[in-house]
């Protein structure tokens, strides 16, 4: 490998974000070169690092020549690796809707949005790749900084949305420090490796449980994790539609697999499931209250950006309840579910983001007429209620599939019963959401269309529109594979 690479994929958006707002001030014809540019070679540069993983096996790059432990290290396994292709594609295609978007919502300021879009991407593929656990609390502080602007910038509630959400953050910050302060004064270093390897002798002490119950805490509240969801449903509703379509898809994602590194790279899983069994049942089950919780609260919201915002916290509840299975098909499962779910939503958000950019609504009763007058844009949004719901061959099935596998491998019913009862429930929702855009009333028409004729949305929004529920289907179709030759390599040993 080229052992440039994996600073390379982090130094185009970073790059990019300079000049982004350097050059955009002098004219906005430089925002959407400058940003489109970075996002297209940092992707098909993650696509070369992760075929170089598959080939060659796990790799780590050490930052400006200072070897780890005391330097900071950036690894790439399989795992890493496949995330990190993950947030540069999705990134990417999130982009082509953002863009127009932007500048429709936020005219002249197109440049300072796109400034920290870009840090936002870079701080996501850092955390990804990093191996160390202070530069993790780094990054996260950046992501989490520049979400709290992006969200910042939108109108009406999009301020106090933020302010709440910086509110939840700064805790889930503090108590991830927490924990890696803990960790600092038992082994003496922040390197994850370096950690993992001084830990077992100290697995007894309860210093050890403490740091690992607030590490744990602390990526359940960035991730949203039921009941500490709070923050996420206005966040994600009063966000600018630019912001939403790149933070919903990826945030949460980016968390769960925070969790997994933890779990795996730091502790063990001798540790993690072993030594702490009660836990490992009473996760499991929180998991369960968070799916059905989320999808009950779904089932009451009348905007769109609302029922797909407690969708996400629900598909949360799906990774995280796979994750504490212990076993390797519900690994499987939650890690293949991070790749389809991220797809998922940014198909939902894209639609969200085409609907209002047509009608500026997301009310689901001002859907009348949008299979007639939107036809493109419904279908792909079928094609994701189709993946969300479990119906194969779309890729929701099949990490579905390997969840439910996983809960009966373990005996967890009530995990199994809970994710059938939400496909039941998604299904309920978009039929619900179908039936009105179906429906037109020529009496009370609820959309105030510019005309009668079909009329998409923005040509730069069309893309992705026909894109992602291709993506999804295809990999659906190659599940097999897929798990086979990526998703196996980057489940942890058990």
């Amino acid at each position: 490998m080229n052992h440039n690479l994996p600073v390379l994929v982090l130094a185009f958006p970073l790059l990019a974000a300079f000049a982004v707002n350097l050059l955009g001030k002098i004219s906005k014809k430089h925002v959407a070169p400058w940003t489109l540019a970075s996002l297209i070679l940092s992707a098909g540069t993650s696509l070369w690092v992760l075929k170089d993983v598959l080939q060659n096996g796990k790799f780590s790059y050490t930052v400006g020549g200072w070897m780890a432990p005391y330097g900071i290290e950036l690894v790439l396994d399989p795992l890493s690796a496949l995330m990190l292709v993950m947030v540069s594609w999705v990134a990417l295609i999130a982009t082509f809707s953002a863009l127009p978007s932007i500048k429709k919502e936020m005219p002249g300021r197109e440049h300072l949005f796109f400034s920290l879009y870009l840090i936002l991407i870079c701080g996501m593929m850092g955390l990804v790749i990093t191996g160390d656990a202070f530069n993790l609390y780094v990054l996260l502080e950046i992501t989490s900084i520049t979400t709290y602007g992006l969200i910042a910038m939108g109108k009406g509630r999009a301020p106090l949305s933020s302010f709440n959400y910086i509110i939840m953050g700064t805790i889930g910050a503090c108590f991830y420090l927490l924990g890696v302060g803990y960790l600092y004064l038992l082994t003496g270093t922040l390197n994850m490796a370096d950690i993992a390897s001084r830990l077992p002798a100290l697995y007894e002490s309860p210093t050890v449980a403490t740091a690992f119950c607030f590490l744990i805490v602390g990526v359940w509240i960035k991730m949203a994790f039921f009941p500490l969801h709070g923050w996420l449903p206005n966040a994600y509703t009063y966000a600018p539609k630019g912001a939403s379509v790149l933070v919903a898809p990826l945030m949460t994602k980016v968390s769960v697999f925070l969790m997994i590194r933890i779990m795996f790279s730091i502790y063990s899983p001798e540790y993690d499931f072993l030594m702490h069994l009660g836990i490992k049942n009473l996760v499991v089950w929180a998991a369960t209250i968070a799916i059905v919780g989320a999808s009950l609260i779904a089932l009451t919201q009348k905007d769109f950006l609302k029922m797909l915002s407690y969708i996400v916290v629900a598909e949360v509840g799906y990774m995280v309840g796979g994750v504490w299975l212990a076993n390797q098909e519900g690994l499987t499962g939650a890690i293949f579910h991070i790749l389809n779910d991220s797809l998922m939503t940014l198909c939902f958000f894209l639609v969200a983001s085409a609907i209002a950019y047509r009608t500026g609504s997301s009310r689901i009763a001002d859907f009348r007429g949008l299979f007639q007058k939107m036809p493109l844009t419904m279908l792909a949004l079928s094609v994701g209620a189709l993946s969300v719901v479990g119906v194969p061959p779309t890729c929701g099935f099949f990490s579905k599939w390997y969840l439910l596998l996983g809960g009966v491998e373990a005996g967890q019913w009530e995990f199994v019963a809970a994710l059938i009862f939400s496909s039941i429930v998604n299904a309920v929702l978009f039929y619900r959401v179908f039936e009105v855009a179906f429906s037109h009333s020529e009496e009370e028409p609820s959309l105030k269309f510019e005309n009668s004729r079909i009329l998409e949305t923005s040509p730069m929004m069309i893309p992705p529109l026909v894109v992602i529920p291709v993506v999804l289907l295809v990999i659906g179709l190659s599940a097999g594979p897929l798990v086979r030759e990526v998703i196996r390599l980057a489940v942890p040993a058990l």
